[in-house]
């Protein structure tokens, strides 16, 4: 659909006689670029039709958390009552170098999920786990280096700087 409004818009900015017209074009176009470049990556029909039927209620994104390192790890960690009770299967982490995502599926008829991007540091996919206690998942993050993190992401050293 963006990518239709894009070129409908192109097309009428070609057209466009007006500077006042073509003001609201340029802006409307640089608009739809953004947005379409900001869009996450389609997932296979099949796959996100699959994910979609798993998951049963609602999904609810999770702000809250704590964490602490040690030399060779972050630790993440979520509170959520009565996470123990699940099938291990239903609490899924996804980790990349700079990132990871959780996803808690049919917890209490809902699902929770929490994504972290830009980790300040690169870590080792390998290495990372998660491990689920008593109301609590514990995301474990293996550091590529043993050496102190200031914060967990490059966006709240950024915000920091700023301070």
């Amino acid at each position: 659909q963006l990518l239709k409004d894009l070129e409908e818009v192109k097309e009428l900015l070609t057209k466009a006689t007006r500077k006042r017209i073509r003001d609201v074009l340029m802006t409307e176009k640089h608009k739809l670029e953004l947005e379409i470049k900001n869009q996450p990556v389609p997932k296979p029909k099949d796959v996100a039709e699959e994910e979609k039927s798993s998951l049963g209620g609602y999904t609810v994104k999770i702000n809250n958390y704590g964490w602490d390192q040690s030399d060779k790890f972050i630790k993440i960690y979520i509170s959520l009552n009565g996470v123990q009770k699940l099938p291990a299967e239903n609490v899924q982490v996804n980790f990349t170098e700079r990132s990871f995502d959780l996803l808690v599926k049919n917890l209490n008829g809902k699902n929770y999920t929490m994504t972290f991007n830009n980790l300040l540091k690169p870590i080792s996919v390998e290495g990372s786990s998660r491990k689920i206690k008593t109301d609590t998942v514990l995301v474990m993050c293996r550091k590529k280096r043993e050496e102190k993190w200031e914060c967990l992401t490059q966006v709240e050293k950024e915000s920091k700087e700023k301070e």
